[in-house]
């Protein structure tokens, strides 16, 4: 998985990526946008942000807002 321009196994680097983007933009939709041009699908479900990785849609885990 892709996180700060280097591959990682780490989930923890991955989320605190994610969180770190979320906080550039001005809305969920644009941080979404942003996230597919990395390679990741956020998706909110009951229990938080499902994050999945594309073009697989492999699901690595669930993102507690």
């Amino acid at each position: 998985m892709f996180a700060e321009n280097k591959l990682t196994d780490d989930m923890n680097e991955v989320f605190d990526f994610l969180k770190r983007e979320r906080e550039k933009v001005l809305s969920e939709a644009e941080w979404k946008f942003r996230m597919r041009g990395y390679g990741y699908r956020i998706k909110r479900v009951e229990d938080g942000l499902e994050v999945s990785k594309l073009p697989q849609m492999n699901v690595l885990g669930v993102l507690h807002a």
